[in-house]
């Protein structure tokens, strides 16, 4: 596990600087501790659980974060390989194909190159992630209604990286030794989102058979 401590705490990322959740908050210390229980080797699909006495959407936004960074890590590893001539659409196979729509810039679904498609979706989750409104964190201000359907959309595009580079980049993982740790950080994807329903089950189709391998 040091291992995969070390490989997501790079400074290579796809875009060049990490989100992170500012320190001396009561959601700093609860990152601290998910990321301490993560850390220690426990079960994965016992350390997404909502420990006893917190807040479910404290829990989710430090997560939200936490995986926002980790696939940013995995992307930039990657994305040297991933340019608009190797993937000129943004797919996970012949079967599934990812338009971008932001309703502000791409105000229709767009077919867009990978590398492109996936710099939106980070700027965009970006966004949403410093918009205090929907992600407040001053101690008594409460989440939006939104909140919830917010983290589902994000969720389920940051699952399409992952769709992405499983079926599109593998090789590489394999080639520089990334492929465990990039299991690793799926694994705790898949059981969070499970755990909160956080993504549909159709979009979670795409790597059903890598996930009945790897979550069994």
């Amino acid at each position: 596990m040091a291992n995969f401590v070390s490989f997501f705490s790079r400074d290579k990322t796809f875009r060049p600087s990490k989100k992170n959740i500012p320190e001396g908050t009561m959601r700093y210390d609860l990152h601290k501790r998910a990321n301490a229980s993560l850390h220690s080797g426990l079960d994965l699909k016992s350390v997404v659980r909502l420990p006893p006495g917190e807040e479910l959407n404290d829990w989710i936004a430090v997560h939200v974060v936490d995986f926002f960074n980790r696939i940013n890590v995995i992307y930039g590893v990657v994305c040297e390989f991933c340019s608009e001539e190797t993937c000129p659409t943004m797919s996970g196979g012949p079967k599934y194909e990812y338009h971008w729509c932001d309703g502000v810039n791409y105000k229709k679904p767009t077919p867009l190159p990978a590398p492109t498609y996936i710099e939106h979706l980070m700027e965009w989750i970006e966004q949403q992630i410093n918009n205090e409104d929907l992600f407040p964190v001053t101690v008594g201000i409460s989440f939006p209604k939104n909140y919830i359907s917010s983290v589902k959309k994000i969720m389920t595009r940051l699952f399409r990286v992952f769709v992405h580079v499983y079926i599109h980049h593998f090789d590489k993982l394999v080639t520089i030794g990334a492929e465990p740790h990039i299991n690793t950080c799926y694994k705790h994807f898949y059981y969070f989102v499970s755990e909160f329903n956080l993504v549909d089950k159709k979009e979670l189709e795409p790597l059903k058979q890598l996930t009945g391998t790897l979550c069994h």
